[in-house]
C-alpha cells in the first residue's frame, strides 16, 4: 500500500519513518532542496549591516533559501524551513513537552512524548559552558521568583562548538534535526524526492488518490500532509478543501540590551527558560533583529544581549490557495507582549545588562492551527471533514498556540497519526 508524505520537518519525517517501518511503500515529497548549513552571512553581511544596505528580512531568504520569510502583516514576519528537515534544521534544538489546548479535547500524547524523547536523546547543555551573562540572568530570574529551568535540548555538547548560530544550520552535526528520522525512513525503503512542491491533492469520489507535482501526477492510497500550518493549509485550499482561519505562530519578540563583551552569541540559544501562563522568557540573541532591524544596528554582536518572549498568540490568521498569509498581531497580544517584555527587562537589570533596551522584530516560526482537531476527532486523529485517505501530521492539528518549543509536539502528533493510519489499513501496528 502506497503512502505519500508531503514535508520533511518534525511531522513529515516522523510520519514517513513510522509508516515505512510499518510496511507501507512510502514516497516523501519535499518542496525545498537538500539542506546545507549557512555560515557566509557573518562574512558577507557584517560590513553592510550598519549601513542598512542589507535591506529587510527577505535578504536572508535570497542568500539562504532554506530560511523562507514572509510578512503576514506590516508588524509580523513569519519564518519557515523550506528544505530537507523543514524548520528543525533552523531550530535551537529545544525539546519541551508542549500540550496547550490538548487536555481540553481529550488528547494525551504522553506515550509519544516519551518514545520520541528516547529516540532523539534529550540532554541539557552544561552550565559551565554558558556565558557569564547567561548565568547571571538565570540567577536574576531565580531572585525574581520566576523559577527558571535549564532547557531540555537535542544537542550533543561534545560536538557543539558554541558558535551560537543553530538557526543557520549545525555544521558539526551536534544538534538533532528531523533528517535523522528521514534517514531512518529511507533505510526502511522510503523514497525521498526533493525540489518537489505539491500543488494540490487529487480527490476522486471523496477519496484522496494522489498529488500533483508540477506536470506530474503521483498516485497513492494514502496522502499525508505535513508541510506545516501554512503549507498544509495552502494545499488543502488549492485542492478545493477547507482549512480553518485559525493560524497561530507563537509570536517571538526579543528585548535587546547591552553589555560590553557579553558574547552571548558564543553559546547555544535558549539555554534556560521561565514558563508563564501564556509565554516563556529565554536568553536569545535574535539574528533576524541583529542583521535587519534598524534600531539594533548601533550595537555589535559581541555586546548585544537578548531575552526572548515566545507568546502563545490568538489563533486567528488565514492562509490562501496561492500561499499568501494574512496574520496580524492582535491588541490583546500586544498587551501581553508588553507585560512579558517588562519581566525580561527586570531580568536584564538585575543581571547588570544596561540599556538602551530595544525591542526586536516581531516574528513567528511555529505555524499551526489550520486543521485543528476537536474532541470528536481525537480517536481517529483526523478531522472528520477530510476525505478518506487524506491525513494531516503536523502542527496544523494543534488547536491552540503553545508559547513553547514545538518540535516534540509536531513529532508526537505525527507518530500518533501514523499509528492510526497503520491501524485503519491493517498493516503492522506501531508499538509504543
Amino acid at each position: 500500500m502506497r503512502a505519500i508524505v508531503v514535508g520533511t520537518g518534525a511531522g513529515g519525517a516522523t510520519a514517513a519513518r513510522e509508516l515505512a517501518n510499518a510496511g507501507f511503500e512510502v514516497i516523501i515529497l519535499e518542496a525545498g532542496k537538500e539542506f546545507k548549513p549557512f555560515r557566509r552571512l557573518l562574512q558577507v553581511a557584517g560590513p553592510l549591516r550598519r549601513t542598512g544596505l542589507l535591506g529587510n528580512e527577505k535578504t536572508i531568504t535570497r542568500m539562504f533559501p532554506p530560511m523562507d520569510t514572509m510578512r503576514s502583516s506590516d508588524d509580523l514576519v513569519l519564518v519557515r524551513g523550506m528544505t530537507t528537515g523543514g524548520s528543525t534544521v533552523l531550530s535551537c534544538g529545544n525539546i519541551v513537552r508542549a500540550d496547550h489546548g490538548l487536555k481540553e479535547i481529550g488528547l494525551d500524547l504522553t506515550p509519544e512524548f516519551e518514545k520520541i524523547e528516547k529516540d532523539i536523546g534529550v540532554t541539557e547543555f552544561p552550565r559551565e559552558r554558558w556565558q557569564p551573562v547567561t548565568e547571571k540572568m538565570f540567577e536574576a530570574a531565580q531572585k525574581l521568583g520566576l523559577e527558571p529551568k535549564v532547557t531540555p535540548k537535542a544537542v550533543d555538547s561534545i560536538k557543539c562548538v558554541s558558535c551560537g548560530l543553530c538557526e543557520l544550520g549545525c555544521t558539526t552535526d551536534a544538534r538533532w534535526d528531523s533528517r535523522r528520522f528521514l534517514s531512518d525512513a529511507v533505510d526502511a525503503g522510503a523514497k525521498l524526492y526533493t525540489s518537489s512542491p505539491v500543488e494540490k491533492v487529487i480527490i476522486e469520489k471523496g477519496h484522496a488518490k494522489g498529488v500533483i507535482v508540477g506536470s506530474k501526477t503521483i498516485h497513492a492510497d494514502i496522502v499525508v500532509l505535513a508541510a506545516g500550518g501554512i503549507g498544509t493549509a495552502q494545499m488543502l485550499k488549492a485542492s478545493g478543501l477547507p482549512a480553518k482561519d485559525n493560524l497561530w505562530v507563537d509570536i517571538v519578540l526579543t528585548l535587546g540590551g547591552v553589555l560590553k563583551g557579553a558574547n552571548q552569541i558564543k553559546e547555544p540559544p535558549m539555554a534556560w527558560y521561565t514558563k508563564h501562563e501564556d509565554y516563556i522568557l529565554s536568553p536569545y540573541l535574535d539574528i533576524l533583529s541583529h542583521w535587519f532591524h534598524k534600531p539594533w544596528r548601533n550595537v555589535s554582536i559581541e555586546d548585544r544581549v537578548g531575552v526572548m518572549v515566545k507568546l502563545a498568540d490568538i489563533e486567528e490568521g488565514a492562509v490562501f490557495a496561492d500561499g499568501k498569509v494574512q496574520k496580524t498581531i492582535k491588541k490583546e497580544d500586544y498587551t501581553r507582549l508588553d507585560d512579558a517584555i517588562g519581566e525580561a527587562k527586570k531580568i536584564m537589570e538585575y543581571a547588570g545588562v544596561s540599556g538602551p533596551y530595544i525591542n526586536g522584530v516581531h516574528n513567528g516560526g511555529h505555524l499551526g492551527g489550520t486543521v485543528p482537531l476537536t474532541k470528536d476527532d481525537v480517536d481517529s486523529m483526523k478531522p472528520s471533514w477530510l476525505p478518506k485517505g487524506l491525513w494531516v501530521a503536523d502542527l496544523s492539528l494543534a488547536p491552540r498556540s503553545q508559547g513553547l518549543p514545538t518540535i516534540l509536539l509536531a513529532s508526537a502528533m505525527a507518530r500518533r497519526v501514523a499509528g492510526k493510519i497503520s491501524e485503519e489499513y491493517r498493516t503492522n501496528e506501531i508499538t509504543l
